[in-house]
């Protein structure tokens, strides 16, 4: 079956970094668009960045440009965001989801990312 697990989230002071990762498993990693999406506390469901299938083409929300970037390993099925100065703003639950057929049918179960001094 399909499983997205992701790890990597924490507790960071403004300026810092996490890199999250998601670890895919029961489908063809390589085959779908990968996205990072992320709930904050009492808002919606912000999509943050995205990644096509062979790395060529990426997507970000204008509040993480220049400071967040997505990759993606297809030989470890894995998917990665590397996000660098952390703001307040960033703290959120942070999903990875897989598109398909333009809607996101597979998610994982999150990882928390508190940025705070």
């Amino acid at each position: 079956q399909v499983q997205l697990v992701e790890s990597g989230g924490g507790l960071v002071q403004p300026g810092g970094s996490l890199r999250l990762s998601c670890a895919a498993s029961g489908f063809t990693f390589s085959s779908y668009w990968m996205y990072w999406v992320r709930q904050a506390p009492g808002k919606g469901l912000e999509r943050v960045s995205g990644i096509n299938t062979g790395s060529g083409s990426t997507y970000y929300t204008d509040s993480v440009k220049g400071r967040f970037t997505i990759s993606r390993d297809n030989a470890k099925n894995t998917l990665y965001l590397q996000m660098n100065s952390l703001k307040p703003a960033d703290t959120a639950l942070y999903y990875c989801a897989r598109l398909s057929d333009s809607s996101y049918d597979y998610w994982g179960q999150g990882t928390q990312v508190t940025v705070s001094s």
